[in-house]
């Protein structure tokens, strides 16, 4: 068997084997995906009217409008909250010893890795799928979007899953144990808070708008709330792409060097 066919056959058994523990232990996925869920709810029911009416520049409130302004934000947030079990499931790993016996297996060594990747990017895609279906139930509607724009969406989406996967794959790798690995990964939960999910950068105070603007989650956001809803995306677009290009970088090169590093 060649190294490409060995790669591809033990990477997908590796997938296979983190989707059945999802499968198996489903809480940390689903805690996860209720802090979105519940997010929207609270910010369309509870905040929607004023968030509205404090956006629209005197228009009155409208609670319809917030909830196509919100949606995007909350499925970025989607990704990042569903990629920290990722980071407690590859801590683990590396903890529980059973890296340790796929050392001294006749395994594809990077397969573990590209296991742990692909199964997050498919867990982050359902996720989305979900949060997005509670959307659409509460009244999210994107009729002016293109085929090819629903699909560049997807695109964006997954490519952002991917490089905050990687992220993920790097903490789970550095933590002592699943409770240092959940909380090395917050900042993936707490930047989409920060960023412009909830409100427009321009509305935030002078000194807080450097920290929202210059960070992947907002030029992310602003594209597929562009692709989704029609606004303006302007450079956000190339930003949301060189910022996943880069961390997707940066997590691979992370992960690969620790992961390659001998035990002690």
């Amino acid at each position: 068997m060649s190294s490409l066919s060995l790669a591809v056959r033990d990477s997908n058994t590796m997938l296979r084997r983190n989707l059945l523990h999802a499968r198996r232990y489903p809480s940390l996925t689903l805690n996860l995906l209720l802090t979105p869920i519940v997010l929207l709810l609270l910010f369309v029911y509870v905040f929607g009217d004023v968030m509205s009416a404090g956006m629209g520049g005197g228009g009155g409130a409208d609670r319809s409008a917030y909830i196509a302004y919100v949606v995007p934000g909350i499925l970025m947030m989607t990704i990042g909250g569903t990629v920290v079990g990722t980071a407690v499931s590859v801590s683990n790993d590396m903890t529980e010893g059973i890296i340790a016996r796929f050392r001294t297996m006749a395994i594809h060594r990077g397969s573990v890795l590209i296991g742990h990747v692909a199964g997050s990017v498919l867990q982050c895609i359902a996720s989305v799928v979900l949060v997005g279906a509670v959307a659409v139930a509460i009244g999210f509607r994107s009729t002016d979007a293109t085929a090819l724009e629903w699909l560049a969406a997807l695109g964006l989406l997954a490519l952002v899953a991917l490089a905050l996967t990687w992220i993920a794959v790097g903490m789970g790798m550095i933590s002592p144990n699943a409770e240092a690995a959940s909380n090395n990964a917050l900042p993936l939960v707490v930047l989409p808070l920060i960023s412009s999910a909830f409100v427009p950068v321009e509305a935030m105070p002078g000194w807080f708008q450097p920290i929202a603007e210059y960070q992947p989650f907002t030029p992310a956001i602003e594209t597929l709330r562009g692709l989704l809803l029609g606004t303006e995306i302007g450079y956000n677009g190339w930003l949301a792409v060189a910022w996943c290009l880069a961390l997707s970088a940066l997590g691979y090169t992370w992960s690969k060097s620790t992961f390659n590093r001998d035990p002690k």
